[in-house]
């Protein structure tokens, strides 16, 4: 087993939390993580039929008579259970007594928000990130990381990308949405998720998504909110401060795994995926959601913007740290050149010339050469080698 990065973060939390709340997308190895973590904790899977039946029957008799060291997989199958953990967690204050793990976020967050306000603790476990397979000795080519992707099952069993992400979309769609929505054409569904992968970090445009479907507007924001509950793609939202212009205000789509996104595609191999025509949107999805899965995985409060004008100037990452700001960008060729300081310089511009805005650090340009340098105002790197920006975030 892979070590997780998020554990320090986990075992803090317990210690001031009577719940614990592990969601994440299926298959990013909360269930490994968390019975390693609480190996003599009571385990209910509530997946398994006859767990469940027992529970949905009587889901008081089961909290009162498993009332210490409890964990439930898979809890917002059965809702209502979360009232009578409440009532115990009340009762009896102990720190980190009840473990709860799902992969459904709008549903359990819904129902947590309602009877465990203040109680639980909430932890996202993304899939496997750089910093994590890098201590397992992991260090392949940048097309081949795009395309493998990082669920742990690659790496802990030796499955082939192709075989792996064939099966999980199988399942999510035949298996998955016929519990969390009402989505009866999944043709349908499954075309929408081939456009969508196809618009990874451009600006969402629903009306030109839905004619190219044939579905309603509305029906694509809601397939795409159950995407974003499911954990499998985030939106990254504009930064626009009022600086007496129009900015852009769409956000764009990313994935949060780029090997499910090259399967969506119908990429192959690591070759088909240097010569695809998104190459550059694909290495962009892969630093911002390293970015963001460090951020998670450190409990660190810095969030994740793109900005973007009327008039096309445009910086692809905005870190905000709450007192300053950090500008990247995130190129995907191998060669240097001064184009890609163009945001940069666009950026600082902009910000000396409205001076009670959160002061600009000097940026970062992330890219696929070897390599590195610094100057006053910005500094080059390759796409493993982040750590310049992480320290930044800690």
């Amino acid at each position: 087993m892979i070590k997780r990065a998020i554990t320090p973060h986990i075992d803090r939390l317990r210690k001031g939390f009577p719940v614990i709340v592990v969601t994440g997308p299926r298959q990013s190895g909360k269930t490994t993580l968390i019975k390693k973590m609480f190996s003599d904790y009571h385990y209910f899977n509530l997946e398994n039929p006859e767990t469940l039946g027992m529970v949905e029957n009587d889901p008081s008799g089961f909290i009162n008579a498993k009332t210490h060291n409890i964990i439930i997989d898979e809890v917002q199958r059965v809702p209502q259970l979360l009232s009578y953990i409440q009532a115990v967690v009340d009762e009896q204050h102990i720190p980190g007594n009840f473990i709860l793990s799902g992969s459904e976020n709008l549903l359990l967050s819904e129902k947590i928000n309602q009877s465990l306000a203040g109680r639980a603790a909430y932890v996202n476990l993304l899939p496997l990130s750089i910093e994590e397979l890098k201590r397992h000795d992991h260090t392949p080519h940048v097309y081949e990381q795009i395309f493998s992707g990082f669920y742990p099952a690659i790496y802990d069993k030796d499955i082939k990308p192709v075989d792996y992400y064939d099966q999980y979309i199988a399942t999510y769609v035949e298996r998955d949405l016929k519990q969390i929505s009402n989505i009866t054409n999944l043709s349908l569904f499954r075309k929408f998720l081939a456009l969508l992968a196809g618009r990874i970090g451009q600006l969402v445009n629903l009306s030109s998504l839905a004619n190219d479907v044939g579905v309603a507007v509305n029906t694509i924001e809601s397939w795409i909110s159950i995407l974003e509950a499911s954990y499998l793609v985030f939106r990254l939202q504009p930064y626009y401060e009022n600086y007496g212009k129009r900015y852009i205000k769409s956000s764009k789509i990313y994935f949060t795994d780029t090997g499910l996104a090259c399967r969506l595609l119908g990429l192959s191999s690591p070759q088909e995926v240097t010569k695809h025509y998104l190459i550059g949107g694909l290495f962009e999805n892969l630093i911002i959601i390293e970015l963001k899965k460090y951020i998670l995985n450190h409990s660190k409060s810095a969030k994740l913007y793109f900005f973007r004008d009327s008039n096309g100037n445009e910086v692809d990452l905005v870190i905000d740290g709450g007192i300053a700001q950090i500008p990247v960008e995130i190129k995907s060729g191998a060669t240097f050149t001064t184009e890609f300081l163009k945001g940069l310089e666009y950026w600082k511009k902009l910000k000396v010339c409205q001076p009670h805005t959160k002061p600009a650090l000097p940026g970062f340009v992330i890219y696929n050469g070897t390599q590195t340098y610094k100057t006053d105002t910005y500094e080059l790197l390759n796409w493993s080698t982040l750590e310049s920006v992480l320290n930044l975030l800690k």
